[in-house]
């Protein structure tokens, strides 16, 4: 996404949010939550910036914005969960899903993520942007608790949310500095959820044991 394009979207966004509030928050969040390929680098921090400026409360931008990422990782769930692999990836291969930036291919990666890391993968999956989106389907797939997916995905979603907003309080007002590090931050969420993962690995493997062998 090119500076210009961000400021722009940016400025769109604020002005939606300026119009119906905390709820602009949660509806945009659900969006970029969901198939639409809506970044939420600029939903965030212009919500966390007008909460700076005295317009809104911090505290309530970062609950609009969880309660939005879970609302459209739910409607990703429940799709995959009714519908069904078969109906899923069939619709992956149509032509309008290159709109949404969604392939088979993606979602081969996702179902082996998913298989690989359990149900800690889709609060890690929060953190992946090209992740995000499509590690609700997998779940959905699976069945997974509900409870269970509700609490990763807001864990990892709270994650998100909070930084960003955190970002946009501190330098909202500068639209083209964050757009300049857009790149940097999306680069911060993946080494961070790769932090994570080697931090699993290790528990697991501690958890085992070292192999033995046993001589007669």
């Amino acid at each position: 996404m090119t500076e210009s394009i961000f400021v722009w979207l940016a400025s769109l966004v604020t002005s939606i949010i300026l119009k119906i509030g905390y709820w602009g928050v949660v509806v945009l969040m659900t969006i970029e939550s969901s198939f639409v390929p809506f970044p939420s680098e600029i939903i965030i921090p212009p919500a966390a910036y007008l909460a700076e400026q005295g317009q809104f409360n911090i505290y309530l931008v970062i609950i609009a914005g969880i309660a939005g990422s879970l609302l459209g990782a739910l409607i990703n769930y429940y799709l995959a969960y009714t519908l069904g692999r078969k109906i899923i990836y069939a619709l992956a291969g149509k032509r309008f899903s290159k709109f949404l930036l969604i392939n088979p291919g993606k979602l081969v990666q996702a179902e082996k993520y998913f298989l690989k890391y359990g149900n800690l993968s889709t609060f890690i999956g929060r953190l992946v942007p090209w992740l995000r989106q499509l590690i609700s389907i997998p779940a959905g797939f699976s069945k997974m608790d509900l409870k269970r997916f509700v609490f990763y995905t807001s864990l990892g979603s709270g994650i998100w949310v909070i930084i960003l907003a955190v970002l946009g309080y501190a330098f909202g007002s500068n639209q083209a500095l964050l757009a300049g590090y857009y790149k940097e931050i999306s680069l911060f969420f993946i080494i961070l959820a790769l932090t994570v993962i080697v931090g699993i690995i290790i528990k697991r493997r501690i958890k085992n044991g070292p192999k033995t062998t046993n001589y007669r």
